[in-house]
């Protein structure tokens, strides 16, 4: 008796180590693009990525059962926008983002970008925050990295900043979002942050000169825009939404 119960414990053992094998061998997988930039131009302030913009959508990726990895042009810790710490800025999913320490010690080992494959992953997002204006618009892989998941027909997301990391993503010889229908954190927004003239361009100038159809609501207001496999938010209020509509590709394409 004592023999067809062990036999039997460990048959179970086996079929669930291989149920839990078969369920996250079906799991979406999402990489999050993250800047390495802190320096706010020549004002002395620093800058990175906003918090709002990272927690928002990974908690609704994440609460759905997606696996996240984190890269970073330069791997390791990437820098926080030091205004999204503020408490006026703090969120629900912001206050779950700072008592994370599972998270907050994988964001001190992000992936370098360079070692990361588009064919790894299911989809990309880049949060925002001014950081990616600087580094991941000039980034050769992340330039590759945009046009490897386009033109796998893999859904691309961005919101606030971090659209300008499309500024020179060309895919088949045209810019990406030429004649595409997008969103961004518009010209009004930069004013009232007082950084028109600080910042290396306007990203509502720039996805318009690339073509882009670009339109926005009220400044600070949600919206979010999907064009095919492109998803754009405009600002921090966007950041949910904008996972929203990833995350319902990424199921459509179970």
């Amino acid at each position: 008796m004592k023999k067809i119960a062990l036999f039997a414990i460990l048959v179970l053992t086996v079929s669930c180590i291989s149920a839990t094998a078969q369920n996250k061998k079906g799991m979406k997988k999402v990489l999050f693009v993250v800047t390495s930039h802190d320096k706010l131009g020549n004002t002395g302030e620093k800058t990175g990525f906003w918090t709002e913009e990272f927690a928002a959508p990974y908690y609704e990726l994440l609460d759905n059962g997606v696996q996240i990895d984190i890269a970073t042009p330069l791997g390791g810790q990437p820098p926080i926008d030091p205004k999204s710490e503020d408490p006026s800025a703090a969120t629900e999913d912001t206050k779950r983002f700072d008592a994370d320490t599972e998270l907050l010690a994988k964001l001190k080992n992000t992936h370098k970008l360079a070692d990361v494959k588009e064919s790894d992953y299911d989809a990309v997002f880049y949060p925002g925050g001014h950081g990616p204006l600087w580094d991941l618009a000039e980034d050769k892989n992340s330039i590759a990295l945009i046009e490897s998941f386009y033109s796998n027909k893999k859904p691309v997301a961005f919101v606030c900043h971090s659209p300008g990391a499309l500024k020179n993503v060309k895919v088949n010889g045209e810019y990406l979002v030429k004649g595409k229908k997008v969103t961004g954190f518009s010209n009004t927004e930069e004013e009232a942050v007082g950084l028109t003239n600080v910042v290396p361009f306007l990203l509502e100038d720039a996805l318009q000169t690339n073509g882009a159809t670009y339109s926005k609501s009220g400044d600070w207001q949600p919206y979010a825009v999907e064009d095919g496999l492109l998803i754009t938010g405009q600002n921090p209020a966007s950041s949910k939404l904008v996972a929203e509509k990833l995350l319902n590709q990424l199921n459509i394409k179970k």
